[in-house]
């Protein structure tokens, strides 16, 4: 588990080190990814069809897409640790859908969780107005709302986790191949940034998680993901030298504090990891 979370941590120092558009990273990475699931997953994804809602295996697949190419942009636009602290608020709104999509009563911590979570992602809007990087931190949220999205769709289909991701790969590699078409060029640096992404970072990464899902329970699979939103911004300070806000850290400490509570407090507030 920790092996999975350090290497989705290393997702904003590979998006940030290319000058790649943001749709030509997303592309590729989603290429490579596809490539190393189907592989580590093989029949599991393609050959044994485990789950039985298909309106809510294609809503995980497109939440999946659009939760990627929406955190790919926010990090482009805005600080690493806007970035994967924002996306990870996406917990706040599986607790406030909840009670609609999958009929599970809220409770006074899930409350409580709530109200802290969004004044800590209150933080990331004070200081300086520069219009890119408020831009990046509201894209930043779009990919909350739905990472979200995605994690109330495999709540309603428990057994399509590794499908919704590796399937969700490659229908947005292939959806974004019509706005990538005219620059499919890359540099070495560019090929093997965007290869270790897609092949490490990404598969790799999920490969090990789904691995380590049978050896720790949902709770400690939980905090042991939220070492990912820790590492993201110190890779990218420390090779980058990008330096977020203090009112971001500060936000950050909330936002995870408040998520870090509520699963010691009860069951886990997510089923797995940010998919960034």
């Amino acid at each position: 588990m920790v092996a999975a979370a350090l290497l989705w941590s290393t997702g904003g120092i590979g998006i940030k080190g290319i000058a790649d558009s943001p749709l030509k990273v997303t592309f590729y990475r989603s290429l490579f990814a596809a490539i190393a699931l189907f592989l580590v997953f093989g029949r599991d994804v393609w050959g044994r069809r485990r789950w039985k809602s298909t309106t809510a295996f294609v809503a995980a697949i497109i939440c999946y897409g659009a939760c990627l190419t929406a955190f790919v942009i926010a990090t482009k636009w805005t600080t690493a640790a806007n970035a994967i602290f924002l996306q990870y608020a996406g917990v706040v709104w599986v607790l406030l859908l909840s009670p609609l999509v999958v009929r599970e009563p809220m409770r006074a911590r899930d409350v409580i969780a709530i109200v802290v979570a969004i004044a800590g992602m209150a933080l990331f809007f004070i200081g300086k107005f520069e219009a890119r990087g408020m831009s990046g931190n509201a894209m930043a949220l779009v990919s909350s709302v739905f990472f979200a999205g995605l994690i109330l769709a495999l709540r309603r289909e428990h057994d399509a986790a590794q499908a919704a991701v590796t399937w969700g790969n490659l229908v947005l590699a292939i959806a974004l191949l019509p706005f990538v078409a005219h620059d499919l060029s890359l540099t070495p640096k560019s090929f093997g940034v965007l290869a270790f992404l897609g092949l490490f970072q990404i598969g790799l990464a999920y490969a090990f998680f789904v691995r380590g899902l049978k050896y720790v329970t949902a709770t400690q699979a939980s905090l042991t993901g939220m070492l990912e939103p820790v590492a993201n911004p110190i890779w990218v300070f420390l090779l980058l030298g990008e330096r977020p806000s203090v009112f971001a850290i500060a936000g950050g400490v909330v936002v995870l504090a408040a998520i870090a509570w509520h699963t010691l407090a009860g069951e886990p507030v997510v089923d797995m990891p940010a998919p960034d």
